[in-house]
């Protein structure tokens, strides 16, 4: 969950920083930054408050550009399958940034805020060489603009929609994965109906030297209490969410993390525009002739946690694979996670083992999300 800086390293701040410190943040490096892992709640509580509530989180950490141009949309379906060009206008869509080996190089998002203007996020572990990539492949056919001096805040819960309402009406009329630009107490804020637990809620960019006083006033509402990374990461295991570096890496296709979801049809083999992105030919092989393992969920049949890097065996104490996240889910009430095992044993309902400190625990594979999504579709 949390890196190590190097002594060379220097830790890097959000817009946020002096009003976690003020809420009592624990504050951790993740990904560069100084980010608070919980606060004085605790992330058991923060879990189930923004499953019952609303939590507001920093995310201001990850990486925002805006590409424009009328080749914009072309231009990027170069680096990532996913069908960009017939993107509606105020439509975001879930994408994948592969190689050329078809490993994926970072998830993010892409979403259609003008006809010649694209919305993307990033992982924050991977900005500066997603940036980097966007620039080098698309800067001769786009504008690639890293907006730098804006922060993002995450409002997620069954109460969020109410809470943010309070600021702009308009924002309860989104649908999930829709986008648009509101004023939120006369600050212009890009704000989607998205986020990371699985529950109701947004992601709202807002200028960074507006992002303290919005914190403010969105904690300001009896619903929304500030929630960590701790929780963070909880709340998107339960949701069956990838955690970048983790559940997928450069060293794992899309097929092989159970994405193919996230292959638009009209890219995939047969599609109007098949292929045409880095490592197309390998996962088009990979669709037609499948994979020698599978990203999976797993419950435990056992009270112990089962943590990352766990080897997972079949019943015979072959190791068929391993542990790429694990945690106690507080609002499924047991330990669960994700994996990799081989192809044949990546069927739900299948029993397997993972070595804890060299003790077989009892799992069962099994389909996320965990607990039920939230997501309001309209």
């Amino acid at each position: 969950m949390t890196t190590t800086p190097t002594p060379a390293q220097t830790l890097r701040r959000t817009p946020l920083y002096r009003l976690h410190l003020e809420l009592g943040g624990k504050m951790v490096p993740f990904a560069g930054y100084e980010m608070p892992v919980y606060y004085p709640l605790g992330i058991l509580k923060e879990h189930i408050h923004t499953r019952a509530k609303a939590g507001l989180f920093d995310v201001s950490h990850m990486g925002q550009v805006r590409l424009s141009g009328a080749d914009a949309s072309a231009a990027l379906e170069t680096l990532a399958p996913i069908d960009i060009i017939d993107l509606p206008t105020g439509m975001q869509r879930y994408a994948l940034f592969t190689a050329e080996d078809g490993g994926i190089l970072d998830d993010l998002m892409v979403a259609r805020l003008a006809h010649d203007e694209l919305f993307v996020v990033v992982n924050a572990a991977c900005k500066e060489q997603d940036i980097a990539h966007m620039k080098l492949n698309l800067a001769s056919r786009c504008q690639v603009q890293e907006l730098t001096d804006h922060a993002l805040l995450a409002l997620q819960g069954p109460a969020a929609a109410a809470v943010l309402a309070r600021l702009h009406p308009g924002v309860a009329d989104l649908k999930f994965m829709q986008i648009s630009r509101f004023d939120l107490d006369g600050v212009r804020c890009v704000i989607s109906r998205s986020g990371y637990t699985g529950e109701d809620g947004y992601e709202i960019s807002v200028p960074s030297a507006d992002a303290e006083a919005l914190a403010r006033r969105l904690l300001t509402e009896p619903e929304v209490e500030a929630i960590g990374l701790g929780a963070r990461d909880s709340l998107r295991l339960e949701a069956g969410l990838c955690l970048y570096s983790h559940d997928i890496d450069t060293d794992t296709t899309p097929i092989e993390g159970s994405l193919l979801w996230a292959i638009s049809r009209v890219r995939r083999p047969g599609g109007a525009r098949a292929g045409g992105y880095p490592g197309d030919a390998i996962i088009a092989r990979q669709i037609a002739e499948g994979v020698e393992r599978k990203r999976i969920g797993f419950i435990v049949k056992e009270k112990m946690p089962v943590r990352e890097g766990s080897a997972i065996t079949d019943l015979e104490g072959n190791v068929i694979g391993k542990v790429t996240s694990g945690t106690f889910g507080p609002s499924y009430g047991g330990p669960l996670g994700l994996g990799y095992v081989t192809t044949a044993h990546a069927v739900p309902g299948t029993a397997l083992f993972a070595l804890v400190r060299g003790k077989r625990v009892a799992i069962e594979i099994s389909l996320p999300p965990f607990v039920p999504q939230h997501y309001h579709r309209g």
